[in-house]
């Protein structure tokens, strides 16, 4: 799961009021009306003022981290499952309960994938602890069944990110080789994630 997104902006869209460290920033992820994924942050306190054009996928509030000089802007412009991860689940974002089910998701890819490594649950059971391998930082997700439905509902979710699976095609006849049906990141990460034991997230 890949997309290319402008990095974390330094004003707010709705105010066009510059951004001060540690305050509380809203980012959106909305597909618009040309299937783009368009990132808009602004301002906590603007939510109410702000009407995206279009679907949106995901959002968040955390607070702002103004960029590090000489840091790698292409990174910046990668959102992928992992850095969607944390984003979704850093200690400092706000809980979100839209989002609680695509953090779940996400983990248990990610577990699958070696990039986030199981440490048990939290002091209060009602979270499963993880650490990133590359930065050794704890995150915690809560406890999730990964049903049937769960698998349905996220898969409407990364739709939105990743895009539809397109339709499989009808077998060709023997003399001509057969079209190969295509699916999209999130189809195909649901599938792989759906037969696995639900026991991990």
């Amino acid at each position: 799961m890949e997309l290319n997104l402008q990095p974390l902006g330094t004003a707010c869209f709705v105010s066009g009021q510059t951004f001060a460290a540690g305050e509380p920033v809203a980012s959106y992820l909305v597909r618009n009306a040309n299937l783009e994924i368009v990132r808009y942050d602004l301002l906590a306190s603007q939510k109410a003022a702000f009407a995206p054009a279009g679907f949106v996928a995901c959002s968040w509030v955390h607070p702002y981290k103004p960029r590090v000089a000489g840091e790698n802007s292409e990174r910046t412009l990668k959102l992928n499952a992992e850095t969607l991860f944390l984003a979704l689940a850093d200690p400092s974002t706000e809980v979100n309960a839209e989002n609680t089910r695509l953090v779940q998701f996400l983990a248990f890819m990610l577990e699958r994938k070696k990039v986030l490594r199981p440490k048990g649950r939290s002091a209060d059971g009602e979270k499963n602890v993880y650490e990133h391998a590359k930065t050794k930082q704890l995150y915690q997700v809560p406890k999730g069944e990964l049903t049937p439905e769960f698998f349905v509902q996220v898969q409407a979710q990364l739709s939105v990110l990743v895009g539809e699976p397109k339709p499989r095609t009808t077998p060709a006849p023997a003399a001509t080789a057969p079209a190969a049906a295509v699916e999209s990141p999130a189809s195909a990460a649901t599938a792989e994630s759906a037969s696995a034991p639900a026991s991990s997230a």
